[in-house]
């Protein structure tokens, strides 16, 4: 045999060897994509599952009972500013995790608990005990000693938080902020309205 002559099959496996090292670089560049697709899906679909589950994990800080002091801090008649931590922050948040709301003491364990942002746009409202009125600086509404509207833009009163008295110690319901959406509850065909003495026929 000639030296320089292939031996017989040479050529037909030096032809395959390519073509097996193409197939094996494909296969591994697939592997490699579906991998990247994989973690791009991963990245888009971590905040959207957060976002659509994030309401049932919360629930727990959306029904959080929160101290605001002893009974005996307040005094019957009178109307004070007090401040309790939302649930829903963490500690490195510091004082804006603070939220302000007006208690007020009508006699023994009654109290209204006011939240203290306007029920027309959400501007924070203050007591004048002069003239025992919530007044909202932002566009001029009023509101009564009770929460109820005196005059302005709001169409209603004073949003209120649920309350208990428990081991001489106030106790409010401060998961979230009441609102017309969370707060309105239909009764027997009565739609109470928070901040008002008079319910409202739903």
């Amino acid at each position: 045999m000639n030296p320089g002559q292939n031996a017989p099959g040479a050529s037909s496996h030096s032809a395959e060897t390519p073509i097996k090292a193409l197939e094996s670089r494909r296969s591994f560049l697939f592997k490699v994509s579906i991998a990247i697709n994989a973690l791009v899906a991963a990245a888009v679909a971590t905040p959207v599952i957060g976002y659509l589950l994030g309401p049932i994990r919360r629930k727990g800080a959306y029904n959080s009972w929160i101290a605001l002091g002893p009974v005996s801090d307040y005094h019957e008649g009178e109307t004070v500013l007090a401040t309790y931590r939302n649930p829903d922050t963490n500690q490195w948040d510091g004082d804006t995790g603070k939220v302000a709301c007006y208690v007020r003491r009508e006699a023994g364990n009654t109290f209204t608990v006011f939240a203290v942002n306007c029920a027309h746009l959400g501007c924070p409202v203050r007591w004048f005990p002069q003239s025992e009125l919530f007044m909202c600086p932002c566009h001029g509404g009023v509101y009564y000693s009770n929460g109820d509207r005196a005059a302005g833009p709001p169409e209603r009163g004073l949003f209120t938080y649920d309350y208990h008295v428990t081991g001489g110690k106030l106790m409010i319901n401060a998961g979230q902020m009441p609102t017309l959406a969370n707060e309105a509850k239909l009764v027997k065909g009565i739609l109470p309205c928070p901040g008002t003495s008079k319910p409202t026929i739903g």
